[in-house]
């Protein structure tokens, strides 16, 4: 089994098929480039649901929390989505952004966590129920300055990502002890609360980027369990497992040119 530069095994010797990053060649091992904070418990257990090495305070492979017991997002962790039907991979690019050496205390070089399918309209889906009121709400958008701030960053394919000619904004509510951001996979079962493949997909994001956090006195923190990327917040990169608090109205960046804006309902 290969190891990429941040320390996933990947069964794909090119690219890491957790967080899409270039392995340094087949059979690439030894040490990682960068060794995230550890989550707390002892980081050699299995994940109960799907029996994959723990790496974090969350699993890469399905999104169980190994704090909370659950994969979270919903009124009940015991209920989970099905996964996808398996199907043959979209069309699009393929291939991954090598990173580069980050410069000061800005965002790593961006990167595409995964190969990214071709625009498409926008679906019904995108429609979502009110939040309830006194209630947080995610408001999703497309930031063209930070999608030219990371492209401005470098990579050998990042010219070949253009920036979306019309990406509507979303409004999820924010309910249940976790919201995750990320991208659905068909070949694993977790689907992100906050789903960035939903055209036109964002192919800086990672498959488990960052998650928000329910708090007890009803704000919310967000905390990154290590993205290929890097989660913004505020334009500040924030550290790996260290949670953030947020305020009404926030800005979290994420990917290419994602934008995700916390309010008050």
């Amino acid at each position: 089994m290969a190891i990429c530069p941040q320390g996933h095994e990947s069964s794909d010797e090119e690219y890491c098929d957790t967080c899409g990053a270039r392995m340094t060649g087949p059979g690439a091992g030894g040490a990682p480039q960068a060794t995230p904070a550890p989550a707390a418990g002892d980081p050699g257990d299995a994940c109960p649901d799907c029996g994959a090495p723990r790496g974090g305070r969350f699993c890469e492979n399905c999104g169980y929390d190994f704090v909370l017991g659950g994969s979270g997002g919903g009124p009940s962790s015991a209920v989970r989505p099905a996964a996808p039907p398996a199907g043959p991979p979209p069309a699009g690019a393929t291939g991954s952004w090598q990173p580069a050496q980050p410069v000061g205390g800005g965002a790593p070089p961006w990167q595409p966590a995964q190969p990214s399918r071709p625009w498409q309209p926008p679906t019904p889906s995108y429609a979502t129920a009110p939040p309830p009121q006194g209630g947080w709400v995610a408001v999703i958008t497309a930031d063209r300055a930070h999608y030219d701030a990371m492209i401005a960053q470098g990579g050998p394919d990042a010219a070949r990502v253009a920036f979306p000619p019309y990406c509507p904004e979303r409004r999820v509510p924010l309910r249940g002890p976790e919201t995750r951001i990320g991208r659905r996979r068909h070949s694993r079962p977790m689907i992100p609360e906050i789903d960035l493949s939903e055209p036109p997909e964002d192919p800086g994001v990672s498959h488990l980027h960052a998650v928000l956090l329910a708090q007890p006195d009803g704000g919310w923190h967000v905390v990154d369990p290590g993205s290929a990327n890097g989660t913004l917040v505020n334009g500040k990169l924030i550290e790996v497992n260290v949670p953030v608090p947020l305020e009404d109205g926030d800005r979290v960046h994420v990917g290419a040119w994602t934008l995700i804006t916390v309010r008050k309902a």
